[in-house]
C-alpha cells in the first residue's frame, strides 16, 4: 500500500466520489453520509484523508488504494505439458477436464402445433409459427409457383412430429 502522505489529484477525488455514488445507489450509506463523504473526498489533499471513507464499506474501493485481497485461490501451473512442448512443439495439447454443459430449456413452442400447421395448411405456416420465417417463406414459394412443392411442408410437419424441431433461437420445440 502507498504512502498515507501521498498526495492525490483530482482524478482520484472523482474516482472516490463516483465510487460512494454506487455504494450511496446500493443503499450502504445514507443520503446524509453521502453528501458529507462526498464533500470530504472533493476536498481530500493526501491518500489517508480517503482512506477513512471507504473505511466501513465494502469493496469496491479506489484502484490507487492498492489491489483487494484475491477471493479465489491461486493454482500453480502444470508443468509436465510445459515439458512436453519443449521436447515435441507438435504434441497434442494436454485433455481439458470434461465440464457439463447446461442444458437448452424448451422454446414456448409446441411441435406438435408446429407439426399439425404443417400439415394443414402446407404453405410454410407451422416455419412461421416457430419463428422461422425464411424457411416458411421458401414453404410458401415453393407451393405457389409448384403444385409439387406442397409436399415439402406436408414431409417437413411429419418430421416436426416425430422428431421435433427447434425455433428461430435454436431451443428445442416442447413436446
Amino acid at each position: 500500500m502507498e504512502s498515507d502522505e501521498l498526495r492525490i489529484g483530482t482524478a482520484e477525488r472523482e474516482e472516490a466520489a463516483r465510487l460512494l455514488a454506487d455504494h450511496f445507489g446500493m443503499g450502504r450509506i445514507t443520503p446524509d453520509e453521502y453528501e458529507t463523504r462526498v464533500t470530504d473526498a472533493y476536498a481530500a489533499a493526501t491518500l489517508g484523508a480517503l482512506r477513512p471513507l471507504f473505511r466501513d464499506l465494502p469493496q469496491p474501493h479506489p484502484g490507487f488504494f492498492g489491489s483487494p485481497p484475491t477471493p479465489m485461490p491461486t493454482y500453480a501451473q502444470p508443468t509436465t505439458q510445459l515439458l512436453v512442448y519443449a521436447l515435441d512443439p507438435y504434441a497434442p495439447p494436454a485433455p481439458v477436464p470434461y465440464a457439463p454443459s447446461m442444458p437448452m430449456p424448451y422454446s414456448h413452442r409446441s411441435k406438435t402445433v408446429a407439426g399439425v400447421l404443417q400439415i394443414v395448411l402446407p404453405f410454410g405456416v407451422g416455419r412461421f409459427y416457430t419463428g422461422q420465417t425464411g424457411l416458411g417463406v421458401l414453404q410458401l414459394f415453393a407451393t405457389l409457383c409448384t403444385g409439387v412443392g406442397v409436399l415439402w411442408p406436408i414431409i417437413d410437419g411429419i418430421v416436426l412430429l416425430v422428431n421435433g424441431g427447434s425455433d428461430a433461437e435454436g431451443r428445442p420445440l416442447r413436446p
